[in-house]
């Protein structure tokens, strides 16, 4: 009896188990089916995803960066074929392939040893990122790597095109230079999918127009093995989803208004001065013909990343070659102000042209005496313009007042930006009666006056400036916006977009005014009593006005050169010039930092380039 009660308990503890033991094993198959379920329903796409990155490889395919061109088609800033050699480490053999890819390359000794220590440094994730061993490799390294790169597992031969800026230095600071991407440039334009490789504008034209000038970067999918070697591709539509090319999308040519052949004209009849600038416009469009910088910088280099000395060597340099001098530095006008001096003075009806002052050399106020530059004798304002006589303007502001010739000069762009779309443009500064109140705190002074009608004291601007209050008064008042570019278009030269003039503002000026004045300035050049006498051509009639702006008094350095001295305290040059001289079409702006007299340094060169460009004869 107790047997058989024994073996029921037994079957009945068997069978419990039995029973538990189908739980445990259908409570796995649930685990184990939903596990499954969500492994490749839930995040199936995933890991195929991750999967996919494991065995296929998305390379980069550069775009073209859009074309830079002057008005007449010539090339500004193009692109040339690069190469660069990349070494994956965790996946290079350094015992059987370092030697020979060192011979192909004809690495020094000394360079073998520092790329070697520097390869070897790459651990863990870095390992297996590519590192830049050479950047634009020769022919013959490319020709050489390629031949031999499918059996060198770890090594990649990328294309990327090298900027290139056919007239150099000159006209850098108006077109500009590339630099690699920065942090905060990945973080502020997400939109524009830069990558830590990418190259942007920087500077000029290149950092303006870098949205149109950039295009799309292309990109092919690869099949690679464990060692990161590019294998056959025939599978790689089973195992890779969605497309496995896209063609890159070339950035869009800019098309400028500059003349290229008048900027390199303008660097040639510099020579022989350090440092300067040139502005040249249309007069009757706001065209920019010629934005010229000096000293300047080679912006190929500066692209490619300049050395430490180099870097070091140009921002020692005395003249200061990063500063654009034609809208990023500003000056005092000198004499070149006394044409909106008049222009305040007829306008307002204070003066008449036949209104004479005698000059005998100074004015008297008080107990200051405030020199001319001659004894001029008895003048009126075409002769007082034409011989530059202080004398006359000193008068002329004191009955005029300042905020009379301040508005002038304000309506006519002066004191404020032109806008013109590049670098950083500075505003100059026109002084008013109550700035100076304000400012010294104390009684206004008659000299503040005086001085701002010459061009002196407080008043600054740009030579950009300058040029579009000159072809203002010259077109009949129409200020216009400067215009850099003509039109934007397609790599094909399909028209995209036509940069039209833009005009400002309209300027109520008198036609016979304007005669008047226009009539002073021809004799500038003509009159034999003229500043600027002699250096008109036959070619074509030039007339201009000249000036010559003092510089802050100092005293001499301790060590400085006595030369050195004499130069940097010497006046700048100034000369405007417009052409012909009966029916204006071109304005020019010229100035010589520490270049003396306006008529014998600024004004041969502001002619020469008109003339060169109306003939086109350079």
């Amino acid at each position: 009896m107790r047997l058989v009660e024994s073996k029921g308990a037994s079957l009945l503890i068997l069978r419990k188990r039995i029973r538990w033991s189908y739980i445990v094993v259908v409570v796995c198959f649930f685990i184990l089916a939903g596990r499954l379920f969500y492994l490749q329903i839930i995040k199936g796409e995933e890991y195929r995803l991750k999967s996919e990155i494991n065995i296929i490889r998305v390379q980069d395919i550069p775009t073209f960066r859009g074309i830079i061109r002057d008005s007449k088609g010539r090339i500004l800033a193009s692109n040339r074929p690069s190469y660069q050699l990349y070494i994956t480490p965790a996946f290079f053999n350094f015992e059987r392939d370092f030697g020979p890819v060192c011979d192909y390359l004809n690495l020094s000794q000394s360079e073998r040893e520092s790329l070697l220590k520097t390869l070897k440094n790459q651990k863990g994730l870095k390992s297996y990122q590519p590192f830049l061993v050479r950047d634009d490799i020769s022919r013959d390294e490319l020709a050489i790597l390629e031949t031999h790169k499918r059996s060198i597992p770890g090594i990649n031969v990328t294309y990327q095109p090298k900027r290139v800026y056919p007239l150099g230095r000159v006209g850098a600071h108006v077109i500009g230079y590339l630099g690699k991407v920065r942090k905060e440039d990945l973080i502020e334009h997400p939109e524009l999918n830069y990558k830590s490789t990418d190259m942007v504008g920087r500077y000029g034209v290149e950092k303006a127009f870098e949205q149109i000038l950039r295009g799309r970067r292309g990109w092919h999918k690869t099949v690679v093995n464990a060692k990161g070697v590019t294998i056959e591709e025939s599978q790689l539509k089973k195992l890779s989803s969605g497309p496995i090319h896209q063609d890159p999308v070339p950035g869009q040519d800019v098309v400028l208004n500059l003349d290229g052949e008048l900027m390199t004209f303008i660097d040639r009849l510099f020579r022989g001065y350090p440092s300067g600038g040139a502005v040249i416009l249309e007069i009757n469009s706001g065209r920019i013909l010629a934005l010229y910088s000096k000293p300047s910088f080679d912006p190929e280099a500066v692209s490619s990343g300049l050395s430490k000395e180099v870097f070091e060597e140009i921002n020692s340099n005395p003249f200061h070659p990063w500063i654009d001098r034609t809208i990023s530095a500003t000056y005092s006008p000198g004499s070149t102000f006394k044409i909106i001096t008049a222009l305040a003075g007829l306008a307002e009806g204070v003066i008449s042209p036949s209104d004479k002052v005698e000059c005998t050399g100074s004015l008297e106020i008080g107990k200051r005496s405030y020199k001319c530059t001659g004894k001029h004798g008895i003048v009126d304002l075409v002769k007082a313009i034409t011989y530059s006589c202080n004398v006359y303007f000193y008068n002329l502001a004191l009955i005029t007042g300042m905020d009379k010739i301040a508005k002038y000069a304000t309506m006519l762009g002066m004191g404020e930006p032109t806008n013109v779309g590049i670098n950083t443009e500075l505003k100059g500064f026109i002084p008013t009666r109550d700035w100076y109140m304000n400012k010294m705190k104390m009684p206004f002074m008659p000299g503040y006056t005086i001085n701002m009608s010459i061009g002196q004291g407080n008043v600054m601007t740009t030579l950009i400036q300058l040029a579009n209050a000159y072809a203002t008064i010259l077109n009949g008042g129409t200020l216009y916006r400067p215009s850099l570019v003509k039109r934007i278009e397609n790599p094909d030269g399909t028209p995209l977009q036509r940069v039209l003039p833009e005009v400002v503002r309209t300027i109520p000026l008198s036609q016979k005014h304007i005669d008047i004045l226009r009539e002073a300035m021809i004799g500038v050049v003509e009159d034999p009593l003229g500043t600027a006498h002699g250096v008109g051509s036959g070619e074509i009639r030039v007339a201009g006005k000249t000036g010559t702006a003092q510089v802050p008094v100092r005293k001499r350095k301790k060590g400085e050169p006595l030369k050195d001295y004499w130069f940097f305290t010497r006046d700048h040059a100034w000369f405007v010039a417009f052409a012909p001289a009966d029916a204006p079409e071109v304005v020019a702006v010229v100035l010589v930092e520490h270049g003396g007299v306006g008529g014998k340094t600024a004004a041969p060169i502001a002619v020469k380039s008109l003339i060169g460009y109306l003939t086109e004869n350079y």
